[in-house]
């Protein structure tokens, strides 16, 4: 999927900088002290755009509470740096104080590559090609954020759904792969403990065929990272648990000299797709003993996401080529499948009322 168009796999808490300039003024919540686990994430996020400082709170409280020690920030280049070396860290500041302050380690998603797209850049940077100019200025940045939240931000990811990249846009593997460790080596040397990959989609990849890609990138960086959504080409759920659990064990025989990570793993609960909420909590008990069993080899297993959001606000504007990605004929199909897809792909309902793999998730991440 892509990172996208979407209010997809991805979406950040995404809040009003007033509201959040008012976080600090507020009571603190007095909660038990979990255990975390920062190889298990949660991706936070809230269930509409509209959110009061104290519910911004409840969320971060209910996310800490789910024992997850590990969380995404999605950074896009023209919102951070919207003039040459000058940064705007605003909305930054506040969700890694929030991560940091409810105990979540943080991977880092920078676009570079973003599925069938590249950037979005900056308008100062025009739109580069691969080669020293983008390595040098992307390796400045990335950086400069990783300096300013040291400690905090352990991983980082720069190119997200290579596959659609590659096979749907035609974009270079070798281009990319030689600005991928070019950028690689200059951050090695200024963070040795940071870990750096690449992401595929694991669905697309294997409703396609499209291992060869995965292949290129197999022993590259410090993991191979996948999002995963058990659907279709048309973004219907087709699998059984089971059969999920057997498509992530198959990302692993993809990489097996390599860590791999779970970027976003989830199951919607929608029925316009298939979905229902007694298929989400037996995939989610699944999914970890899938994790309890390969733990060794996975760097980190993130589960896509905390909240639903209201039916039909999760539109996809991106068009798919319909040769490449539909079986339909009919892209407002595919992306009206995937929206439904992933407005229902919360462990909490917009109501707040959880469903069963709430405290499904619960019960995995502390048994892990």
């Amino acid at each position: 999927m892509n990172k996208k168009a979407l209010a997809v796999i991805g979406a950040v808490v995404v809040i009003a900088i007033a509201v959040f300039a008012l976080y600090g003024s507020t009571k603190e919540i007095s909660l038990p002290v979990v255990q975390k686990n920062d190889k298990l994430g949660l991706i936070v996020n809230t269930p509409t755009s509209q959110i009061t400082v104290d519910k911004i709170k409840k969320i971060y409280s209910e996310a800490d509470q789910s024992g997850a020690g590990r969380t995404n920030h999605y950074i896009f280049w023209n919102n951070i740096e919207p003039e040459q070396g000058k940064y705007n860290f605003k909305e930054s500041d506040i969700i890694m104080s929030l991560n940091k302050n409810n105990g979540m380690k943080t991977t880092m998603y920078f676009s570079i590559v973003n599925g069938r797209t590249i950037g979005p850049y900056p308008a100062w940077m025009g739109t580069p090609g691969f080669g020293t100019s983008l390595e040098t200025k992307a390796s400045t940045t990335i950086d400069a954020i990783v300096s300013r939240y040291q400690g905090e931000i352990d991983s980082v990811i720069i190119g997200a759904e290579l596959d659609s990249y590659f096979d749907d846009a035609d974009g270079s593997i070798n281009l990319y792969k030689d600005s991928f460790q070019n950028i690689y080596h200059v951050l090695k040397q200024k963070h040795p403990n940071l870990k750096i990959g690449n992401a595929f989609s694991l669905n697309n990849v294997l409703n396609k065929n499209l291992t060869n890609y995965v292949t290129e990138f197999a022993d590259t960086g410090d993991f191979v990272a996948f999002t995963y959504l058990p659907v279709n080409r048309i973004n219907e759920i087709d699998k059984t648990p089971e059969q999920a659990k057997q498509d992530l064990q198959k990302a692993l025989d993809m990489v097996p000299n390599n860590k791999v990570a779970f970027f976003e793993i989830g199951w919607s609960t929608s029925s316009a797709i298939g979905g229902s909420e007694k298929s989400q909590q037996e995939f989610i008990k699944t999914a970890y003993d899938f994790y309890r069993q390969n733990k060794s080899k996975i760097e980190f297993f993130n589960w896509y996401r905390q909240y639903d959001k209201p039916d039909g606000s999760c539109t996809v504007d991106q068009k798919f080529d319909q040769s490449k990605v539909s079986l339909t004929n009919n892209d407002q199909y595919v992306r009206q499948r995937l929206g439904d897809y992933v407005c229902s792909a919360g462990l909490l309902k917009t109501d707040d009322s959880a469903k069963l793999g709430w405290d499904e998730l619960k019960t995995q991440i502390k048994s892990s």
